[in-house]
């Protein structure tokens, strides 16, 4: 095992100690306890490394390398450190660790850039405690409102800015940053599915993540004694509700062309195991690689609901995230494949089914990605893993890219 590995695997390893359910998987909320913990190890190799490094009003990290260009565009490399609950260890900080010795290198080997290197770490892209997903780099980037910011609450009601206090961030600092200061954003991930280690290929050059659109939808009902109301006099939220829910499968299977649909959260009120349930509130999030499809599912899922305003029960839909499938910057690709044959790294074109960081950054700037391969597949899961070999590839491919960029015009 060579020295960037066994960095890699070090990295991972302290990384993955930051959880709120040892033995149970990755639980990283963003702004929680494990956060702080995460963000304090980023920020503490960020300067190892020589980078000069700040937060922006979300929380997002960044670690900068000075260009010699004064004023000039930034090439950003990065993702998110946040998790699912009982998720695994390599979503989202794998490519922040990349970014992280990706710097390494250039500090190491005395390489200064024209235009600026920026590790970028951010923060609630799975949407895991605030919903939505995506938060760090949509409102960085100004796609999230402050309005909208400012009203988003946890499932407790605790409030973003009530959350970042709580961990000492700085809600006062500028959140959104002009896109004229990033000239490339690069992000590498787990591909999260099987492709990849099915084809025995180490790299795959992603060429469109695929859009994507979240629904809550929310079914009030009457809440009554389980014991005392008769069949014929309930009007409960819980059963409309699933009534909804078996449903979906089906629309994203007539609708076809790799169409997915899924419902993962779902709360009900009061939720009492003697109380017939008077609110159900579940998300719907819908999935393709053409956005005609997502739209049309849309459609049907919001006709569905409709439908279901009957005898007492009340439906009404919410969208909080819509996203467009998103083409990668061609440019950058083609700089990605170039290297990888350079290197003599085997790579494939694939398409991603996972929203990512990179898709919010591709209407401002250049974005790429690349992904690497999961073993068996698995992700969002403690069995998640990817190997630090296939990892330290694409460190040394993502290095040889960031000089091109931060070197061309």
């Amino acid at each position: 095992m060579n020295r960037v590995q066994k960095s890699i695997e070090r990295h991972i390893d302290t990384l993955s100690q930051f959880t709120a359910t040892p033995g149970k998987g990755t639980t990283r909320l963003t702004y929680s306890q494990e956060d702080l913990q995460a963000r304090n190890y980023i920020k503490e190799k960020m300067q190892e490394y020589g980078l000069q490094i700040r937060e922006d009003g979300l929380g997002n990290i960044f670690g900068k390398l000075e260009g010699t260009l004064k004023d000039a565009p930034s090439v950003l490399i990065g993702s998110h450190f946040d998790s699912v609950p009982n998720g695994g260890s390599y979503d989202g900080p794998a490519g922040v660790v990349v970014a992280l010795e990706v710097a390494r290198l250039f500090s190491e080997n005395q390489v200064t850039p024209k235009y600026p290197l920026e590790v970028i770490a951010l923060v609630e892209e799975e949407g895991a405690r605030f919903g939505g997903g995506l938060m760090g780099s949509r409102g960085m980037l100004g796609t999230l409102s402050e309005e909208d910011f400012q009203n988003i609450k946890d499932k407790d009601g605790i409030s973003v800015a009530e959350a970042m206090t709580k961990i000492g961030l700085d809600t006062t600092l500028p959140k959104q940053r002009d896109p004229k200061t990033i000239k490339a954003f690069l992000e590498m991930h787990i591909e999260q599915g099987p492709i990849l280690e099915e084809k025995n290929i180490p790299i795959g050059v992603v060429e469109a993540i695929v859009g994507l659109t979240q629904l809550d939808i929310t079914v009030c009902g009457q809440a009554g004694h389980a014991g005392t109301t008769p069949m014929d006099r309930r009007t409960d939220a819980l059963v409309a509700a699933a009534s909804i829910v078996a449903q979906l499968p089906q629309l994203a299977i007539d609708e076809g062309a790799g169409t997915v649909i899924t419902t993962g959260r779902l709360n009900v009120f009061p939720n009492g195991a003697n109380v017939i349930p008077d609110r159900v509130v579940f998300t719907v999030d819908i999935r393709s690689g053409q956005e005609e499809h997502v739209l049309n599912v849309v459609d049907k899922v919001k006709n569905l609901a409709m439908a279901s305003n009957k005898d007492g029960i009340h439906v009404s839909v919410e969208q909080p995230l819509y996203i467009q499938p998103k083409a990668m910057n061609q440019e950058i690709v083609t700089i990605l494949r170039d290297t990888c044959n350079e290197l003599e790294i085997p790579y494939c074109p694939i398409n991603s089914g996972a929203g990512h960081d990179a898709m919010v950054f591709s209407d401002f700037t250049a974005a790429a990605m690349l992904f690497i391969p999961s073993k068996d597949g698995l992700s969002h899961c403690p069995e998640e893993w990817s190997d630090s070999a296939h990892i330290a590839n694409v460190v040394h491919i993502f290095y040889e890219a960031a000089k091109k960029l931060t070197e061309s015009h």
